[in-house]
């Protein structure tokens, strides 16, 4: 077994494991968060759905991610989540999954690759390549795990991630076209991961996000890369999205919800240059 231990435990979200939990239920807790916390049994048997969640440091985004994982805890939980989220460092294959890496680690302890559903998506998609480097420092896939390991307490899920740095729209509609076609009869879970403005005016970044945003809620990959395109949307992670939205689409899951929308200029207060973040879900 290979393990990846946690790379950004101690910047994005605290190291320690009690302060780790604490600030989770702050983001739960939050004025821009959901305002009350995970259901923990009773669970709905419904469909699963697919989510957007942000992947900033915690004492930034987590509020907005809280509302993505209060909606999963009212639904019985899956067996495996894939998450696919933006390679910001550029290493590796354009889209790649992890090589020889069988577990990953945070301060909540470890999660276990779904090595089936993996090498069924590796097999399937030729532009999906593997490599352990690739995801060596990523934050954006890591960040996710935190928040899913509260959700599910005791009970055990599997994962597979998926690090994008090449995210054209073909690529990444072949992308979610794959994983639709491997995990129609299987338990899972997407969740893409990505911010959405960078480092522009509080006002100026709304304005932009809600544009790109009113496509995602349409469920419009390709008008979602207009706006993108010609708002300069700096958003990180759109071929994520746009691949869970095409999963979403090809599996049945025709609506949406934009579940929360603030910034940085939200949680953290600075309003001068702030990066935007949403929380979004796919259902039928």
């Amino acid at each position: 077994m290979t393990k990846r231990t946690a790379a950004v435990a101690g910047m994005f979200y605290p190291s320690r494991k009690d302060e780790l939990v604490s600030l989770i239920e702050k983001s739960f807790s939050s004025p821009v968060g959901p305002q009350t916390f995970p259901i923990k049994e009773n669970r709905e048997k419904r469909q699963l759905e697919y989510y957007v969640a942000p992947h900033a440091g915690y004492i930034y985004s987590g509020p907005i991610a809280a509302w993505t994982y209060f909606e999963l805890s009212k639904i019985e939980l899956p067996e495996t989540v894939i998450i696919l989220g933006p390679n910001h460092y550029g290493v590796g294959p354009d889209i790649a999954t992890v090589e020889r890496i069988t577990e990953w680690e945070t301060p909540l302890g470890i999660v276990s690759i779904d090595k089936e559903v993996k090498q069924e998506l590796v097999n399937e998609n030729e532009n999906i390549g593997e490599s352990d480097l690739a995801h060596h420092r990523e934050h954006s896939i890591e960040v996710q795990l935190p928040f899913l390991q509260y959700i599910f307490g005791e009970k055990k899920f599997k994962f597979v991630p998926i690090a994008m740095t090449y995210q054209s729209i073909e690529s990444s509609i072949k992308l979610g076209q794959s994983i639709a076609k491997v995990c129609k009869n299987k338990e899972v879970i997407i969740i893409a991961s990505s911010d959405l403005t960078h480092q522009e005016p509080y006002e100026r970044a709304k304005e932009k996000d809600l544009a790109v945003l009113n496509a995602i809620e349409q469920m419009d990959v390709y008008e979602m890369y207009n706006i993108k395109q010609s708002k300069n949307v700096t958003m990180c992670g759109a071929g994520p999205i746009a691949a869970t939205i095409t999963a979403a689409l090809e599996t049945g899951r025709t609506k949406s919800k934009i579940l929360k929308y603030a910034s940085s200029g939200d949680t953290a207060g600075d309003k001068i240059r702030v990066v935007g973040y949403s929380s979004v879900k796919f259902y039928s």
